[in-house]
């Protein structure tokens, strides 16, 4: 009966229940009195500094991480023992130092401190903001994959993005390229994430895995792209599927008695994505399309390419409602509906010539079932994190766009509007008329359109007298809801629109009560626009008609 969202970030992992974030990122190590190494006397403190050093041999952390420290007595070095009984980001000493920051500065300076009973919880490391390429030495930051070495050949170090699943009334996630991660369900959610594999009865858990996903028709728990069964230092397999048995999410263990089991794909580099549909589950490779459907039999599970010479940009692009999958390839959109189809798009241009190739994998898509929409979310060539969106409208068959920060994207029954992340906010969309106690500053324009005559669309000048504009203010809570109507006319394919100082531009402002607008322009093309920019104000555009003759 509990209605819980997760986010995962580059740094942490949350949980939003009834408007509260919870923190449930895994602790990595905890060091105690009792563990090897330990964490006796780790305080050191110098006097007049806020700066705290914590000696751990073999830490593990990187700049940027967080811990949570408790135990400690003695106000070491005088710094209050509440200040460093609690969570810090530390800095990366070396491997065997780090730091951490207080209020209260030390008023002398302290060797080896702070007593007997500490014990110092290390969170996972914080992962990356984008996708980084680089040869070593500066790829990535301090302590983490290859920085402080060179290589010949690019070292790609993922964003951090995090996949999750239900497991009956408990919830499964991984890291993209890193470890399986569980949360059992706690009705007090105190519980934080653990590592999969630590779990009591767990059984050749795979190390790591681009990506988990629960079979939910038959309770299978599955990895794409992961580490092999059987081998004492498994090579990570980008190809290769493997899956626990049925309803055991622990068992990875291949027996004549379980279910348990793996295949491998033998087209493409390595898996992207894959995505449960009503019938079967979507496995993309960057070059292929692949149908995974369960059995039944010995084999439990089977593959059957669907489609080849395709392509993915990015692992969230994808995106599926009502029995139909759709997604962003490297220069042109697909659909999947039992085959596999281009989807004609008329902005193709427009964004495909204005993105961020490097940033793939920042893209996300999602589903606005109320309004009929497919949204992309992408990073325009000069930003490395989404600025803009694609809609696609698969009732109406059009394309709109425009420009929006957001990073993360959730349509679901279970929750009343559509929600969304942007700038580190978590934002209800299509909720209210306004944007927060500003304006919401709406329009739509048209592309060019031509002016029919007796001779044929845009084949004459026409002089046009009148317009209705067919605009509602239905919803609106503004006592005198407004917005404003602006033509453009053209005289010819692909010159200038005509200026305001010709005259030619014709503006007004449309209310609850504008049947028809009188105007006076002379074109063979026009562009359509209606905005508003006021308070409390929703509107709706129907059919416009133009009155005009030749001219």
């Amino acid at each position: 009966g509990d209605n819980i969202m997760w986010l995962g970030t580059n740094i942490k992992l949350y949980q939003e229940v009834g408007g509260n974030l919870i923190d449930t990122t895994p602790i990595r190590v905890t060091f105690t009195s009792g563990s090897s190494p330990s964490s006796d006397n780790c305080i050191d403190t110098t006097d007049t500094s806020t700066t705290v050093n914590v000696n751990i041999t073999g830490h593990g952390c990187v700049t940027g991480a967080y811990v949570t420290i408790s135990g400690v007595t003695g106000d070491p070095g005088g710094v209050p023992d509440a200040e460093i009984n609690a969570e810090h980001v530390v800095t990366r000493v070396d491997d065997d130092n780090f730091t951490f920051v207080v209020t209260t500065a030390a008023t002398s300076t302290t060797t080896n401190g702070g007593g007997t009973a500490i014990d110092v919880a290390c969170q996972i490391n914080p992962g990356n903001e984008v996708t980084t390429v680089g040869y070593g030495w500066g790829a990535g930051g301090w302590g983490i994959t290859s920085w402080g070495t060179g290589f010949v050949t690019p070292i790609v170090t993922l964003q951090r993005d995090w996949w999750f699943d239900s497991f009956d009334n408990d919830t499964v996630m991984n890291i993209r390229g890193g470890a399986i991660y569980y949360w059992e369900y706690d009705a007090t959610f105190s519980s934080r994430c653990v590592l999969l594999s630590s779990l009591v009865g767990a059984s050749d858990v795979p190390d790591e895995a681009m990506q988990i996903l629960v079979s939910q028709n038959d309770k299978h728990l599955l990895a794409f792209g992961c580490t092999p069964y059987g081998s004492s230092s498994p090579t990570f397999d980008p190809l290769l599927i493997r899956w626990a048995d049925q309803d055991d999410p622990l068992d990875w263990t291949p027996t004549t008695t379980n279910s348990a089991g793996f295949l491998r794909l033998s087209n493409g580099d390595s898996i992207k994505r894959a995505i449960r549909t009503r019938q079967e589950i979507l496995v993309w490779t960057q070059s292929t399309l692949v149908s995974l459907q369960f059995l039944g039999t010995t084999d439990v599970f089977g593959i059957q390419e669907l489609a080849g010479n395709i392509s993915l940009f990015g692992p969230r692009a994808i995106a599926t409602i009502n029995n139909t999958t759709y997604w962003m390839g490297v220069d042109k959109f697909y659909y999947y509906d039992g085959r596999v189809n281009t989807l004609p798009c008329s902005i193709r241009d427009y964004i495909f010539k204005d993105i961020n190739y490097d940033q793939s994998d920042q893209i996300v898509s999602g589903t606005n079932e109320g309004w009929n929409e497919i949204w992309w979310f992408y990073p325009s060539v000069q930003s490395n994190v989404n600025d803009r969106y694609a809609i696609y409208n698969f009732l109406e068959q059009i394309w709109y766009y425009g420009n929006i920060e957001r990073t993360a994207w959730l349509d679901t029954p279970l929750r009343q509007y559509p929600q969304a992340v942007g700038n580190n906010y978590i934002y209800d969309h299509e909720r209210g008329l306004n944007d927060d106690v500003a304006p919401m500053e709406s329009f739509i324009t048209s592309s060019d359109f031509d002016i029919a005559s007796q001779m044929g669309p845009g084949e004459q000048f026409m002089l046009t007298r009148r317009i209705i504009p067919d605009v509602s203010f239905n919803g609106s809570t503004s006592a005198t809801p407004t917005a404003l109507m602006t033509l453009r006319p053209r005289n010819f394919p692909g010159a200038a629109y005509e200026t305001e100082a010709e005259l030619s531009v014709i503006e007004t402002t449309l209310d609850q009560y504008t049947n028809q607008v009188f105007i006076r322009a002379r074109a063979r093309q026009m562009g359509y626009r209606i905005s508003s920019d006021a308070l409390d104000v929703q509107w709706q555009l129907g059919t416009p008609r133009l009155d005009g003759r030749p001219d």
